[in-house]
């Protein structure tokens, strides 16, 4: 029960939890899918949470940019259905960046459940 209410309580306030993990998540699905546009991004996050993250355009896009103009991203165009589409793709920094991202979370989510006294879940 305790935990059911800590969850509801994190979903309530997942806009400013997801802010800080949102360059995380892009560059942890980009390393998994080699290239993704946009949207395409949205719709996987939302797959992957069954709805409870919806990541809008406002936060993407910004993210995107950033970790281009910071050398994380290459971007390359496809046409694809007469429209154009803009594909986003690790470079070799974002590559060494997912890793460390990652290594951050997996260390910050162990000392949040210490913290909390939440027990891992098994899977």
């Amino acid at each position: 029960m305790y935990i059911r209410k800590l969850y509801i309580c994190i979903m309530s306030t997942t806009n400013g939890m997801l802010k800080g993990s949102l360059q995380t998540i892009i560059l942890k699905l980009l390393q998994e899918n080699e290239k993704m546009y946009g949207y395409e991004i949205t719709q996987k996050v939302k797959e992957i949470t069954n709805g409870d993250i919806k990541l809008t355009e406002g936060a993407m896009y910004p993210s995107l940019h950033k970790m281009e103009a910071d050398g994380m991203l290459s971007t390359s165009t496809e046409l694809v259905d007469n429209r154009v589409r803009k594909y986003y793709a690790l470079t070799k920094e974002g590559q060494k960046e997912v890793e460390n991202k990652l290594q951050e979370a997996q260390s910050f989510i162990g000392n949040l459940q210490l913290l909390l006294n939440i027990k891992p879940k098994l899977s």
